[in-house]
């Protein structure tokens, strides 16, 4: 069974940091894209952030540029979205994704396929 399972989230102040963790069991992370999407109470699911395992090329929305970062680990078969900075507009359920794709870039517009269950970040004082 192809699952992705997102931990890390929780309740942070403004400022404070986070790092979600998406691991994938089933399936191996390489030939693929892994994406970060988040959806906000009342508002549509938005991307985040993406990475090409095979590049590991990577986009960002840029709501989040350069606070936010997405990296990979091999030998985990994990993607991991560390964010710094975190704001109240970011609070969300955070979910990761997977497509299989043999590019070299990602895009948060593309169809994911795989998606894990999500995780709560809450940004509040």
């Amino acid at each position: 069974q192809l699952q992705l399972v997102e931990s890390g989230g929780g309740l942070v102040q403004p400022g404070g940091s986070l790092r979600l963790s998406c691991a994938a069991s089933g399936f191996t992370l390489d030939g693929y894209v892994i994406g970060w999407f988040r959806q906000a109470p009342g508002k549509e699911r938005e991307g985040v952030s993406c990475i090409s395992w095979r590049t590991s090329i990577t986009n960002y929305v840029d709501a989040v540029k350069g606070r936010f970062t997405i990296s990979r680990d091999n030998a985990k078969n994990t993607v991991y979205l560390q964010m710094n900075s975190l704001k109240p507009e970011d609070t969300a359920v955070y979910y990761c994704a997977a497509l299989r794709a043999a590019g070299a870039f990602c895009s948060s517009s593309w169809k994911y396929n795989i998606w894990g269950q999500g995780t709560q970040v809450t940004v509040s004082s």
